[in-house]
């Protein structure tokens, strides 16, 4: 790990939101949301109704009734992410992105040129609010995991420079929901347990922990807890899975609802794995109940796949067996589906007909090679034709979807 603070963690406050209101000078200042069905993005004055980002619409009005809610400049999005990310790039060729909106940037090699981390990160907050009208908050610290919890710290529109002599002091009275990977689960499982803060997470026993969260989360939250976090930054980090999530809203538990749904969803996953030729093994779902409880359920292929018809047909079978598993719950509130273990593999391996049981799953087998076709055939359309050119019947037969395509793609990074 370095010895002084030169990590940087630049992240737009209320990103979606920001450009809305920069957009329309008349949102300024007022409670307003993006999306309709779903909040997709809220802005700091909505927020503070309880108004966030995955609600529902009719609970986000019911929060908040002078809400107002618009429609999504996506381009304007991606423009405006592009540029402030691109002010980092002044700085230090370092610059790992990891969202749209947020980049870390390492400026050990560049503070002789443009002076100290904190004056470096002084000016690119000026430059991305006198150039693009947002603003933006930074965290600087001698570690990633710091640097990203001193930005949420310093939210909205902040900076907050953590020396590495006062690291401990600044960490330990944060509470355990700002560290990196503990999610509402994890918070709820610790503060049963009486823990609130960094500094107790800290000083719970190695095995009281490990029995609480299990060895890998324990190990992984121990060490950040004492600030130990060797990562360095990575210029051309590439995506080890693929998935995509549908939030529901509240919907009964009935293959009419959730079949569409997660034909869609695999073929917003298999299109990008044909896109970039990596086929993956291991399938996982989640299920998401009205009360805000998910359940995953996952399986490992011995051939990697990326045809849609396939992911579409396990993932279907995987949530089969979610319901099958709690009959009690009748709703669900959101779907997703992932892919990891992927392969790199640029020609389709046909098969010999030997009669196997899993035969419909292997992509080299008649059925697959026919499926793979018929990807390979709707993907040319769309490039020529936009995505919503073709697409699979049952999808187009399913109920509307309350989270655009287009916000989805915003989020899905390089693979």
């Amino acid at each position: 790990m370095n010895n002084s603070a030169t990590i940087l963690h630049a992240d737009l406050d209320a990103f979606y939101a920001s450009v809305e209101q920069l957009l329309d000078p008349s949102l300024r200042g007022k409670p307003i949301a993006v999306g309709g069905g779903v909040v997709l993005a809220a802005s700091y004055e909505a927020r503070a109704f309880g108004v966030s980002g995955g609600m529902p619409g009719r609970l986000a009005r019911e929060l908040c009734p002078q809400l107002i809610f618009v429609d999504g400049h996506f381009k304007e999005y991606q423009r405006l992410g592009d540029a402030a990310i691109g002010v980092l790039d002044d700085f230090t060729p370092l610059v790992e992105r990891i969202s749209i909106d947020e980049a870390f940037a390492d400026v050990a090699g560049c503070t002789h040129l443009f002076g100290s981390p904190a004056e470096i990160a002084t000016t690119i907050r000026c430059r991305v609010r006198n150039e693009l009208g947002l603003p933006i908050s930074i965290g600087v610290a001698r570690t990633k995991h710091l640097a990203k919890i001193a930005s949420q710290v310093a939210k909205p529109d902040g900076l907050v420079v953590v020396d590495p002599g006062t690291e401990l002091a600044f960490l330990h009275d944060l509470p355990v929901e700002l560290m990196w990977g503990v999610g509402p689960v994890t918070r709820a499982r610790l503060a049963g347990s009486g823990i609130h803060t960094i500094g107790q997470l800290a000083h719970v026993p190695g095995w009281s922990l490990e029995k609480l969260l299990g060895r890998a989360a324990s190990d992984k939250l121990s060490a950040l807890a004492w600030n130990r976090d060797p990562r360095a930054i990575r210029t051309h980090q590439r995506s080890h899975s693929a998935g995509a999530q549908s939030a529901l809203g509240r919907k009964p538990a009935q293959a009419s609802v959730y079949r569409p749904a997660l034909v869609h969803l695999a073929d917003r996953v298999a299109s990008r794995l044909r896109a970039s030729a990596r086929p993956g093994r291991t399938l996982t779902v989640k299920v998401r109940f009205a009360d805000l409880r998910s359940v995953t359920r996952s399986v490992t292929l011995d051939a990697p796949i990326s045809a849609t018809a396939m992911l579409a047909e396990i993932a279907w079978e995987l949530v089969r067996g979610v319901l099958a598993d709690h009959p009690q719950e009748r709703f669900i509130s959101l779907l997703a589906i992932s892919m990891s273990h992927l392969e790199r593999c640029w020609d389709l391996q046909l098969e010999l007909p030997l009669g196997l049981g899993d035969e419909r799953r292997r992509p080299g087998s008649r059925r697959g090679a026919a499926r793979w076709s018929a990807d390979r055939a709707i993907d040319k359309i769309r490039d020529r034709y936009g995505w919503e050119a073709v697409g699979y019947g049952s999808v187009a037969l399913g109920p509307s979807r309350s989270v655009p395509d287009a916000f989805r793609e915003l989020a899905e990074k390089e693979l």
